[in-house]
């Protein structure tokens, strides 16, 4: 399957999701070319010692959002992995946020490196985090 079925699939819930995405509480909603959805709902469970939702869960969301983006955009038996990911934190996430959505947009696809950019926003469509990845293409041996 290329990179875009594959994570249709996902999608739809014909393979089984990614393992990370139980414990950090977060799914793959929406699947395009060049284009990812996730949404999750923090809880109690991702604190950190300040009482709001770690940076890592928000972190989390950006480079699966971009990285999977990219991987929309590869052809079968390509792979990827992520080189850099960064993040900006604009507001605190609350475990009871209710649900956050994360989208991750691919800016370009070159051969050998694919740049993305993701923005997750709470219920009331505010941007609480924004960041971006640069991911490598990895050809099959």
């Amino acid at each position: 399957m290329t990179g875009l079925e594959l994570m249709q699939a996902y999608q739809r819930g014909e393979l089984k999701p990614a393992s990370i995405s139980g414990p950090m509480r977060f799914d793959l909603v929406e699947v395009g070319h060049g284009f990812c959805a996730f949404e999750g709902e923090p809880d109690a469970s991702l604190l950190n010692p300040l009482g709001t939702v770690h940076g890592g869960w928000a972190l989390t969301l950006i480079d699966s959002a971009a990285g999977c983006a990219a991987h929309t955009t590869l052809p079968a038996s390509v792979g990827y992995t992520t080189v850099e990911t960064h993040a900006n934190f604009t507001r605190a996430i609350h475990p009871d946020s209710g649900t956050l959505r994360c989208e991750g947009r691919v800016l370009n696809a070159g051969r050998t490196l694919i740049t993305a950019e993701a923005t997750l926003k709470d219920s009331q469509g505010r941007i609480v985090a924004h960041g971006g990845s640069t991911l490598m293409v990895l050809q099959p041996r």
